[in-house]
């Protein structure tokens, strides 16, 4: 038996709603703390499928794991084995691939099986593969696992060809007990990896230029224990905004850092959305009329690529044409084929899409194919006339904390369902 998110369109939103810690910081922040030599505490923790799949690999390395009230864990390493990383859980989120970078940091050596996550077209690991091997390690890859093991880490000046996230921060994790400086050049500057290197730093790490595209990494030769709280996710407060200039008649989104939005906050002003940004907050009143806007998603500060599928299914509600480029994960356009079943006027070209609106949506049976298509369809629901079922809704809980109870609690009408 399946879950299924079923959601009664014409409900308007009312209200305010608090965002939970980021996902993407999360999921880097749980492996980052191995690297301790004592317990790690973390709060803001979001309750969340993806967590669950770390906790259950940091169990498996012999991590003492303690999940106290509703947003902290405690981790702590002092009994942890480094042994081959080939539970299912490896296979379920693409994160598993910071105990790359952290266990070969700690060890000098690391076997893991290939990690999993949400299928957006090829997303190659080799940018973290050949960091590791700057560092001095040799990567082999023998019968779906990786081997990587050093004699010694050694610190070097690392050009990353893309400024991946993912490789930035491995290579940082690696790096912290490598000798000598490590210098990483090209590197991504999203607001995730400066939290990891906030970690790391409080543990005893020396690492500078964190959010520039230069970070400095002085190896250390222990990292102690600490406390952290993880900075708000940017992702989920994106799609909540989205969630408003949709469906809301006055929402606040509350918990959020503006200045980690404003590539997208521009858009939806340019769009006509009629909003208030304050410290920590954005108060949005729709049901205004709405302009078709063009958006190219680019590495932080520009427009996040976890966003434009959420935003497909707000520019089906503006007048004219809205034009999505996709230069992060071309094939990231699953949710244009799920919309068209609703109603969607959206012609997919390559590594593109134009939608063109305004056009009514009616509930039907859709698919989350992947964690922001299922933000996408969540939208569309709200909006839709009649009842939406959205199938494959694992994929929903890996990224969004409690997002039937949020928009229970603003107004809407979804509930859950165990599919035929």
């Amino acid at each position: 038996m399946k879950e299924v998110i079923k959601i009664e369109g014409g409900h308007p939103l009312k209200g305010e709603v608090m965002i939970s810690g980021a996902k993407n910081a999360t999921v880097a922040l749980i492996p980052a703390a191995i690297l301790a030599n004592g317990p790690v505490t973390i709060c803001g923790v979001p309750n969340i499928s993806d967590v669950q799949s770390l906790s259950v690999l940091l169990k498996e390395l012999g991590v003492f794991v303690l999940v106290k009230g509703n947003d902290h864990i405690v981790i702590d390493p002092t009994e942890m084995k480094n042994i081959a990383l080939d539970h299912p859980a490896v296979s379920k989120l693409r994160a598993s691939y910071y105990f790359m970078g952290a266990l070969l940091g700690k060890y000098k050596e690391v076997r893991m099986k290939m990690p999993g996550g949400c299928y957006l077209g090829p997303r190659p690991i080799d940018l973290h593969l050949k960091g590791f091997e700057a560092l001095g390690a040799k990567v082999d890859y023998e019968k779906g696992y990786y081997n990587i093991k050093a004699e010694r880490l050694v610190g070097t000046k690392i050009f990353l060809d893309i400024s991946s996230v993912g490789a930035t921060i491995n290579i940082m994790m690696a790096a912290v007990y490598a000798e000598g400086r490590t210098t990483i050049e090209n590197a991504a500057k999203e607001p995730e990896i400066i939290d990891v290197a906030t970690l790391l730093n409080k543990m005893g790490a020396k690492i500078r230029g964190a959010g520039t595209n230069v970070i400095k990494i002085d190896g250390v030769k222990e990292l102690s224990g600490c406390f952290h709280e993880i900075i708000p996710d940017r992702i989920e407060a994106g799609t909540f905004l989205i969630m408003a200039a949709a469906a809301a008649e006055e929402m606040t989104i509350s918990n959020i850092i503006p200045q980690h939005l404003e590539s997208l906050i521009a858009k939806l002003q340019e769009m006509g959305v009629d909003m208030d940004v304050d410290v920590d907050s954005v108060t949005i009143r729709g049901r205004k009329p709405l302009r078709g806007v063009d958006i190219k998603t680019l590495p932080y500060p520009g427009f996040a690529t976890d966003l434009q599928q959420p935003l497909t299914a707000l520019m089906t509600q503006a007048e004219g044409e809205s034009k999505v480029i996709e230069t992060i994960y071309p094939e990231r356009f699953k949710n244009c084929i799920e919309l068209q079943r609703m109603g969607a006027d959206a012609e997919i070209g390559t590594a593109s899409c134009t939608i063109k609106g305004k056009t009514p949506l009616y509930g039907d049976v859709v698919t989350a194919t992947d964690l922001r298509c299922g933000a996408a369809l969540v939208i569309a629901g709200l909006i839709a006339e009649g009842v939406t079922t959205i199938q494959e809704v694992y994929h929903i809980d890996r990224g969004y904390c409690d997002l039937d109870g949020k928009l229970s609690r603003l107004g809407a009408k979804i509930w859950r369902e165990q599919a035929e």
